[in-house]
């Protein structure tokens, strides 16, 4: 089994819902949903070019996956996950984007946020007691002949080459495109989420998400709200 802290919108939120669409798959409840209706790409090819992200879910990653170290358990991660949530105070985007990053497209800031970005670097410190070593051929599984040498330093010392300096918010959208794809794939993302992109969205949770074995999908195991107990009650 192998765990993962990211952030995902709540279950009802209008996001969740045009993303499971598009995906393919409720990271929720991991059943499938039906892909949309969408101007000038086939439910064949949705289905094709969102096949790696389905798999992984719905998410912006802070904490890539990670095996339990030795003398760790669930329990232990969820308990220290909880206090440390209770730590963070929520925070409010800038508004996202559908943007293309690289070959594949997700969505991204349209500004910097450096909340944002100390959360995400707080995230990978307070956890990596949890995670398991890399050995020598799980690091040669990731390719870190194309990394550069900050990526290389991070993929060792924290487990994910893009953390840190290197890290950039994004939830992912597709898997890798042909460059002839690029506009149309855009233009079907930009029908789908534009709608629901209009209102700024809020970190307002840390979620842990489980592999319950290797190859299966990632799902989501619980979500731990941000901010202090009794600040949350009183809102």
């Amino acid at each position: 089994m192998r765990y993962a802290i990211y952030f995902t919108p709540p279950p009802g939120d209008p996001l969740t819902h045009a993303a499971s669409a598009w995906l393919g798959r409720n990271v929720f409840s991991d059943l499938p949903v039906d892909h949309p209706v969408v101007p000038g790409l086939g439910l064949h090819e949705i289905a094709f070019h969102t096949a790696l992200p389905r798999r992984a879910g719905f998410h912006a990653t802070f904490k890539a996956p990670f095996r339990l170290a030795e003398g760790q358990t669930e329990a232990s991660l969820l308990n220290r996950l909880m206090r440390f949530a209770g730590t963070v105070e929520p925070i409010a985007l800038p508004r996202l984007e559908v943007a293309r990053l690289g070959d594949f497209y997700g969505l991204l800031l349209s500004n910097a946020c450096p909340q944002l970005d100390h959360l995400a670097a707080s995230v990978v410190q307070e956890f990596d007691a949890f995670r398991a070593p890399f050995s020598e051929a799980e690091i040669e599984r990731r390719s870190p002949e194309g990394l550069s040498a900050p990526q290389f330093a991070n993929l060792y010392r924290w487990g994910h080459p893009y953390v840190m300096d290197e890290f950039r918010f994004h939830m992912t959208l597709t898997g890798p495109l042909l460059a002839k794809d690029f506009q149309r794939v855009e233009a079907a993302l930009r029908h789908q989420f534009d709608p629901v992109l209009q209102d700024r969205l809020a970190v307002a949770n840390l979620a842990l998400f489980v592999e319950r074995e290797p190859g299966a999908p990632f799902q989501v195991h619980s979500l731990h709200p941000l901010g202090r107990i009794s600040v949350r009650k009183i809102a």
